[in-house]
């Protein structure tokens, strides 16, 4: 498989693991080579001859993978314009697919969660309890080099610290940054994506330009997402799952950033998107070096294949409720409710379905 070719599906699976994992399958299948067909003989041999018989063909790529697999999805912000800027995770997403591959869950932690962030020498990091974001950017840090820091080096601290947290082993992943996520949605043609509450952008005025930034904050007219189902052109998507100054703030913004994935997974499914190889070399074009995959020394159509029978109405978007922390009066981040934790503990004991069944208010419905 070409390099652009693994590209092309790694864009697939920053928008969902899933969508490419059924489409890849067939792909496989029907490469496979055909079955030898005897040809027409006018009269059997006196005795039988042996017949030579034919190797099997490999196994495809990824058909030793077994359930559950745990994969993380992280949007980022680099600000390319900016010489140096370290990427910060705005969006850590966890995909969860158990062992019969044929369900998974999708849920978020707060960028602000508060969390045990280990050592981490490649990067010089001594290690520290503070947000979950920074964990993307410490990690990012190349010793001798700041004008050029390492997004993999990044997802790679960030891999180890959530993985720590949630009890997860982490199979693969993806990074996209935000600018990488805008031109995919805009490639795929848009999205349709139900907006639950009315959003009111902080930084697009409503023609996508951005909104002057003064010592007060932004100013000027602000784009508005209405309630009902609309669609949304890559920048109107991205603007509006990234708004946390909402009733709800992080936490809504976390069930938006799952419900836009989910659309998009949806669309991919039905556009048929990565069974048209020009299709597929538009999503390649479009976000070139935005994008990062991480397998863990699996490649990625590996997990495509294992994910292959994976429906995409079996997936269940789940909400983690959280609080803030406070130290001394001031703001330290997030942390997650009991009833969060809770969950996380009965998805490592394979007991998600029967958990959710029990705390529905869990379970995101649109």
């Amino acid at each position: 498989m070409t390099r652009r070719r693994l590209l092309g599906l790694a864009a697939l699976v920053a928008a969902l693991l899933v969508a490419t994992g059924a489409v890849v399958t067939t792909r496989l299948v029907a490469n496979r080579p055909a079955a030898p067909v005897a040809g027409p003989t006018t009269a059997p041999p006196a005795s039988p001859t042996p017949v030579p018989t034919t190797a099997s063909p490999a196994p495809p790529p990824g058909a030793d993978l077994k359930g559950p697999l745990n994969l993380l999805l992280v949007g980022v912000d680099t600000r390319v314009s900016i010489p140096g800027w370290e990427p910060h995770a705005d969006a850590v997403l966890l995909l969860h697919v158990p062992a019969g591959l044929d369900r998974a869950y999708l849920f978020s932690l707060p960028r602000d969660l508060v969390v045990d962030i280990p050592a981490y020498p490649k990067a010089r990091y001594p290690g520290g309890r503070t947000k979950l974001t920074h964990a993307m950017s410490y990690g990012s840090r190349v010793p001798g080099d700041k004008a050029h820091p390492s997004t993999a080096q990044g997802y790679e601290l960030l891999r180890t610290t959530v993985s720590r947290y949630t009890g997860l082993r982490i199979d693969a992943g993806a990074v996209i940054t935000f600018g990488g996520f805008d031109k995919l949605v805009d490639t795929l043609g848009g999205v349709d994506l139900y907006v639950d509450q009315r959003v009111a952008s902080r930084h697009r005025r409503p023609d996508g330009t951005m909104r002057t930034l003064t010592g007060g904050g932004y100013v000027g007219p602000q784009m508005v997402y209405e309630k009902g189902t609309r669609y949304l052109t890559g920048w109107q998507a991205l603007d509006y799952a990234r708004q946390r100054y909402t009733a709800g703030g992080d936490y809504t913004r976390q069930r938006h950033q799952q419900q836009l994935l989910r659309a998009l997974a949806r669309k991919i499914l039905d556009q048929g998107t990565a069974r048209d190889p020009q299709r597929v070399e538009q999503v390649v074009a479009a976000l070139g070096k935005t994008l990062v995959y991480a397998g863990g020394g699996r490649k990625l159509i590996d997990f495509a294949y294992a994910l292959g029978g994976l429906p995409a109405d079996r997936l269940t978007l789940v909400v983690l409720p959280g609080a803030g922390v406070s130290s001394g009066g001031a703001y330290r981040g997030e942390q997650l409710k009991p009833l969060g934790r809770d969950f996380l503990t009965a998805l490592r004991g394979g007991r998600a379905d029967a958990f959710l069944a029990a705390h529905p208010s869990l379970r995101v419905k649109n």
